[in-house]
């Protein structure tokens, strides 16, 4: 008997983690997780409302003249070596004509690297920053920021994002230097068009964005996953000037424009220098990145093919966006959506907040993403004390949602927020 509970002794003290503590999941996971226990099916299943999820429909948008998604992709006895580090050489020359013919951009495959998705390529731009460069980012912004500058070690100071500048800080509020010593580089993070805000930087005010990203000790990651939900299309690469002499940084993928999340496609547009740098850690750090998911997304963007995504994605979701934008307005939601993006930015009436919002949505098999994930300022560990700018704002996405569950959202929505208005005793 006391040699088995010695034994049981030694295996407790002996199963402690060797990995580091404090890892939650991205804060749209919680949500998930959240309404699985309350509703006791997952997010996104058949009869469920995802108005958390950030992903589009993943089939054509036919309304709009969109093209078929491909079937299939052929896979030869080649496509079954390691691939390239920096990318298939299918794939990169292909993105180099999409921006060079779309924005009159002149890169050529060195400045494309090839990430397995979105994310990949901003964590590993973050995780080689040198140790002088401090990233600036939106106090509201994109969740999955946070964990990443957290994980890797990021510097970052938070750029106020609130009601007074309209949730869309102004571009110098991005490079002020009245705080910083001279030796310090300063790179923003910014989504554009914005997640969760939908305001976007085009025209005249990109173009000053980039030009200054492109000043002496300053950078840019400009985050496009939305490139293509916005009218026109919007990338910076059409006003950089000297991209091999610049910390400038561009990340795109198929998630959201392309409409295919699920194959874990993206790139990362910079200088040869810094895409050098991203494909050396890949030789060892990833490997690559899959032989047939880069030759379907090399499908994706053939020229008419793409010339018809294009413009079904800019119809599609401007619709989408003026009809729940005008229901939500009419349901007394102030909304603070720009003109870009696939959600709706919302803030309740005063009394309310999103958790207690949420709490009410996954009774009716819906949910929301809370502000407060959205909140760059907020401590990675969950703090009780902290009090979030964002507890009664909430980001609402029509992304995925058919066109013909209007109704049905719209109706669920207005029920759940009138039966908490009576109960909260809002006017």
């Amino acid at each position: 008997m006391a040699l088995r509970l010695s034994l049981r002794r030694v295996a407790q003290t002996t199963s402690r983690s060797f990995l580091a503590d404090g890892v939650p999941p991205m804060g749209i996971y919680e949500t998930l997780y959240a309404f699985k226990d309350s509703y006791g099916r997952f997010m996104g299943e058949q009869g469920t409302h995802p108005w958390s999820q950030g992903f589009p429909l993943t089939t054509p948008l036919t309304k709009f003249g969109g093209p078929e998604l491909p079937s299939s992709v052929e896979v030869t006895w080649e496509d079954r070596f390691y691939p390239k580090a920096w990318g298939h050489p299918l794939l990169r020359q292909t993105i180099c004509d999409y921006y060079n013919e779309y924005y009159g951009s002149k890169i050529v495959p060195e400045n494309v690297m090839i990430f397995a998705g979105g994310r990949p390529g901003i964590a590993a731009i973050l995780a080689f920053l040198k140790k002088d460069v401090q990233v600036r980012i939106s106090n509201a912004e994109w969740p999955a920021y946070i964990d990443i500058m957290t994980a890797v070690g990021t510097d970052w100071s938070v750029v106020p994002c609130n009601k007074e500048n309209g949730f869309h800080p102004s571009n110098s509020s991005y490079y002020d230097r009245t705080t910083l010593n001279a030796k310090t580089h300063l790179m923003p993070i910014i989504s554009n068009p914005g997640n969760p805000t939908g305001h976007a930087r085009h025209g005249e005010e990109l173009e000053q964005l980039v030009r200054l990203a492109e000043e002496e000790k300053n950078g840019i990651l400009l985050d496009e996953a939305y490139e293509m939900y916005h009218s026109p299309s919007v990338s910076g690469i059409q006003y950089v000037k000297d991209l091999n002499n610049s910390n400038v940084f561009l990340a795109g993928a198929c998630t959201k424009g392309l409409q295919c999340p699920g194959i874990r496609i993206g790139w990362v547009i910079a200088s040869k220098t810094n895409v050098e740098t991203l494909s050396n850690w890949s030789s060892f750090g990833m490997g690559g990145v899959s032989h047939p998911s880069q030759l379907y997304a090399a499908k994706l963007f053939e020229p008419e093919r793409v010339r018809q995504q294009r413009q079904a994605i800019e119809k599609h979701y401007n619709w989408q966006r003026e009809r729940y934008g005008e229901a939500f307005e009419k349901m007394g939601l102030k909304v603070y959506t720009g003109n870009g993006g696939f959600y709706h930015w919302m803030e309740l009436p005063d009394g309310l907040n999103c958790m207690e919002l949420n709490r009410r949505l996954f009774k009716h098999g819906a949910a929301i993403l809370e502000g407060p994930g959205c909140d760059m300022a907020r401590p990675h560990a969950k703090d009780p004390d902290y009090v979030s700018p964002y507890t009664r704002f909430f980001r609402f996405s029509f992304g995925p949602l058919l066109p013909e569950t209007f109704e049905s959202d719209i109706k669920i929505m207005s029920q759940v927020l009138e039966e908490y208005k009576r109960d909260a005793g809002v006017a």
